[in-house]
């Protein structure tokens, strides 16, 4: 997709990816508090396979438009599709039956419950086999390299062994996508990197992903696209080069001493 600035309202019919690859879609969300709107119009999209960000300052609007796309917050006008199925209705709970994980800036992992039996809790609800389960669950410890911490409790776990377990359970129900809320949040720089190649890896199995985070360096440096939100509007959206080079972009949010830093991990493990 191309650059753009100032992005509005728009009725222009969404057209699906010709690979078949599926699409989270927002179209025209508005959310108003009292007299106030925060949210004016925005209309985002993730498809399989790709890693986007969803950024702006303090009080442009992000947050609300990210928890409106996971189902925490139900918008005053516009819709969330998945593909061309609205969900905008649909609670998280039922998002995550159609194949949306969601991934919380608090931690979320059961404190007095041990990292094999947080990501056996969620195997239990989707109805596999128990032969199933238990591979899955063996794989997933394997994947995200907890074996050592596999009987250690919630509690006792590190940020970075605490997002590897959230993320193991995330994907225990198979999503197409996964929502991340402040993935960066509370680690240590070496965790973020960590995080980081695991998101990665995501997109390798064709999961889209929507990051929101604050943390605007380590975000654009692993993204696809982004967008970038100002006072309730989109102001602009594109590839992270281009949110760097763009003058208005560096002016508003990302400053102009601002280096962008880009991360190939596909690169980095064939060097490997």
């Amino acid at each position: 997709m191309a650059a753009q600035e100032n992005q509005e309202s728009t009725t222009e019919k969404f057209e699906l990816p010709s690979d078949g690859r599926m699409v989270l879609r927002t179209e025209n969300l508005v959310k108003k508090y009292g007299k106030r709107t925060v949210v004016s119009h925005v209309s985002i999209n993730v498809k399989q396979g790709e890693i986007v960000g969803l950024l702006g300052p303090n009080g442009a609007g992000k947050t609300t438009s990210f928890y409106m796309t996971t189902g925490l917050i139900v918008p005053n006008e516009g819709h969330i599709y998945l593909n061309d199925k609205d969900i905008t209705s649909y609670p998280v709970y039922k998002r995550a039956q159609n194949g949306i994980g969601y991934l919380a800036q608090e931690a979320s992992v059961f404190r007095k419950m041990s990292v094999e039996d947080n990501i056996a809790s969620v195997l239990e609800l989707t109805n596999k086999s128990p032969e199933y389960q238990k591979e899955k669950l063996e794989s997933l410890i394997a994947e995200f390299r907890l074996q050592k911490v596999r009987k250690n409790l919630g509690d006792q776990l590190s940020g970075g062994e605490r997002r590897r377990t959230e993320i193991a359970r995330c994907l225990a129900i198979d999503p197409k996508f996964i929502m991340l809320d402040e993935p960066f949040a509370g680690v240590d720089p070496i965790a973020v990197e960590d995080i980081q190649h695991i998101v990665w890896k995501l997109k390798d199995k064709n999961i889209g992903i929507l990051i929101t985070d604050h943390n605007v360096q380590e975000t654009l440096s692993i993204t696809d696209r982004a967008y970038l939100l100002f006072e309730g509007k989109i102001l602009f959206q594109g590839t992270p080069e281009e949110l760097a080079e763009n003058k208005i972009v560096r002016e508003k949010y990302l400053s102009n001493s601002f280096v962008l830093r880009r991360k190939d991990f596909q690169l980095k493990e064939i060097k490997e």
